[in-house]
């Protein structure tokens, strides 16, 4: 498994939890938003094998777990995100070796890889999913930079979560550009009965493809909370005092 990223610390990303965040290269999609998109390869194809990403590691294997042997008590767990983890056909064997050293893993998924979620979630590996919902599914490959996406896989995933084996939650950033109140009544509508689903401002990074991109307000932002809010268990906003 080679790691193209790790934050050695962070309070924030395992949500009660003290974690690391280690960084997978490689993904599907194209968001435009995307503030690690330098890890993103330069194909789109599934499962793409020895070379995911151009990025170059941060450290491979061996090092990530002399790393955590060193924290071992300091750290809870691991927060692996992307790139989009799933297109690592070794990360349940990579997820299983972390569990055997004593540290829970919280997984971040686009849920375009149901096939690799579920055995993930049914092998009991994960113990917390984030996935994320793009946009309404009108307005989902013009939201993640491509001209079109199958979105059969991506509500399997939600629907594969919302069995609740695993504590998860669903979550949007939220842009002005993509998003209007309609969008998150079908989003609401779409995920309902679902135990958390979290709005996120945009913030612009210099790694943002698109530099013309910006949030909504805060009050647009309570609003489309509130449309959602309803069909869910918990809607709530992350980024915002």
């Amino acid at each position: 498994m080679k790691i193209q990223g790790i934050q050695k610390l962070t309070l924030l990303d395992y949500p009660e939890h003290v974690a690391c965040t280690i960084f997978l290269g490689g993904c599907d999609f194209r968001c435009p938003f995307c503030h690690n998109y330098e890890l993103v390869d330069g194909t789109v194809l599934p499962f793409p094998g020895d070379h995911i990403s151009d990025a170059p590691p941060a450290m491979d294997e061996n090092e990530f777990f002399s790393f955590l042997a060193k924290r071992k008590d300091m750290l809870d767990g691991v927060a692996i995100t992307g790139g989009e983890p799933c297109l690592r056909r070794d990360l349940p064997e990579f997820i299983a070796e972390i569990r055997d050293k004593g540290f829970k893993v919280k997984l971040d998924t686009n849920g375009n890889h149901p096939e690799m979620l579920g055995r993930l979630v049914n092998q009991k590996l994960v113990n917390y999913v984030a996935m994320d919902i793009k946009n309404s599914p009108a307005k989902y490959a013009m939201t993640i930079g491509l001209d079109g996406i199958d979105m059969d896989p991506i509500m399997e995933s939600v629907d594969l979560l919302k069995e609740g084996k695993v504590p998860y939650e669903f979550r949007t950033t939220v842009i002005s550009q993509f998003h209007d109140g309609e969008d998150f009544d079908e989003i609401g509508k779409w995920i309902e009965g679902a135990d958390k689903y979290f709005l996120q401002p945009f913030i612009y990074r210099d790694t943002v493809p698109n530099s013309a991109l910006t949030a909504p307000s805060t009050d647009i932002i309570k609003e489309f909370r509130d449309i959602v809010a309803p069909y869910v268990k918990l809607a709530d906003i992350r980024g915002i005092d």
